[in-house]
């Protein structure tokens, strides 16, 4: 990560990065084809279109997600807003912590020398809320939390890429 790439960052952003063998084409169905993407994170109905709107299904509620920006096989930015399901509401008087999370997911993928992708993941707003997790082995993941409750989570692309 460059300097400039790190003071880019929030406070409360996470940064994935990984080179991957395969095309940003590959990733880039990984990251936009509902049934490719449900295989690595949930069930959605995701549309790469700018201003598009799509929901990731989750048991206890869903995330409503909006895209922002979409360039094909080279950026995908989406706001990510978790809403409990009905009954499930979060207590008024909880911490700030407990409450859902609004937030900005944004992948960059770039073209390695060889052919591959170098991705990027930028979740800002999501680590003062992430919960613990291994990153993948040959990716990077890089911090920028102030506090020691500002634990990261990450799961390894590669994951994703088997079916796109």
């Amino acid at each position: 990560m460059t300097a400039k790439q790190h003071s880019d960052m929030a406070a409360d952003s996470i940064e994935f990065e990984c080179e991957l063998p395969e095309p940003p084409e590959k990733v880039w169905r990984a990251l936009t084809v509902p049934d490719l993407l449900a295989a690595w994170m949930m069930p959605n109905d995701i549309k790469p279109e700018i201003g598009g709107r799509f929901a990731f299904a989750k048991a206890d509620g869903q995330i409503e997600c909006e895209i922002l920006d979409a360039e094909p096989e080279r950026l995908l930015r989406y706001s990510w807003r978790e809403r409990p399901a009905p009954g499930n509401a979060a207590d008024p008087l909880a911490s700030p912590l407990d409450n859902p999370m609004d937030s900005i997911v944004t992948f960059t993928l770039d073209r390695t020398v060889s052919g591959g992708t170098h991705l990027r993941i930028v979740h800002r707003g999501f680590a003062r809320v992430a919960t613990p997790a291994v990153a993948g082995a040959a990716c990077r993941l890089s911090l920028n939390a102030h506090s020691p409750r500002q634990i990261i989570a990450a799961n390894t692309p590669r994951l994703f890429l088997r079916a796109a």
